[in-house]
């Protein structure tokens, strides 16, 4: 059963979900971020993140005032944990951790026209986050995974996990963590809106072809679901 929250999220916004790239430059094969970023785009993502761990604050505004210039106005910049980032390059919208800035107080900074996403990492904190104003949650993560090490929990959901997520809410779920071509069928089978890949595109060295065959993958297994 829906919560009075998730009736007012989905009435608010609707955001294509599909393919999520959260970016990490340490990954990158010789490309830029922004080449990256567009040839992503091309191939068929549909939001990017900007995530940056090591960076300074000057650095990572940098970088998002770059993706900002070169993104479609349709595909949405994220900027993950950094509310003040997210305000300074007026981005799209901003992802958090469970140790970031409060979802209610980002709510309040940035607006009600905001993306605002919340990573989970188990049952408690997907129930709690239902009564939070998010317009999507990450399940974080379906499988292990090396480039997210940020998370509190060494658990990982598993299909399982994500189709008993799915059972408990009808909030725009993306599943992150170990996501590739190999498993992108499953992972949305199991009730998935969206997959949000680091290394899958970001270590390829086509990411444009990259992209372009998960967004295939995606849309078999969603003509397998209808």
């Amino acid at each position: 059963m829906k919560t009075e929250r998730e009736k007012e999220n989905k009435k608010e916004k609707k955001i294509d979900l599909s393919l999520y790239l959260v970016t990490d430059r340490r990954l990158l094969q010789g490309l830029s971020l922004t080449d990256l970023v567009r040839k992503a785009v091309y191939g068929g993502v549909t939001v990017v993140q900007l995530r940056e761990k090591e960076c300074s604050s000057r650095e990572f505004y940098e970088l998002a005032l770059e993706l900002k210039k070169i993104m479609p106005t349709e595909i949405p910049l994220i900027i993950n944990d950094r509310v003040d980032i997210a305000l300074a390059v007026r981005a799209d919208g901003v992802h958090l951790g469970q140790s970031d800035l409060p979802v209610k107080t980002a709510r309040e900074l940035l607006g009600q026209e905001a993306i605002i996403g919340l990573s989970v990492e188990n049952l408690k904190q997907l129930e709690e986050a239902l009564h939070l104003p998010v317009d999507y949650l990450a399940i974080s993560p379906v499988f292990p995974t090396p480039t997210k090490t940020d998370f509190s929990s060494p658990a990982a959901w598993g299909l399982d996990g994500l189709r008993q997520a799915r059972n408990l809410t009808e909030l725009p779920l993306v599943a992150i963590g170990g996501i590739n071509e190999e498993n992108a069928e499953k992972v949305i089978s199991a009730g998935a809106d969206g997959l949000a890949v680091v290394s899958a595109i970001c270590a390829s060295s086509d990411p444009e072809q990259a992209a372009r065959a998960l967004k295939e993958k995606i849309e078999q297994a969603r003509k397998k679901k209808n």
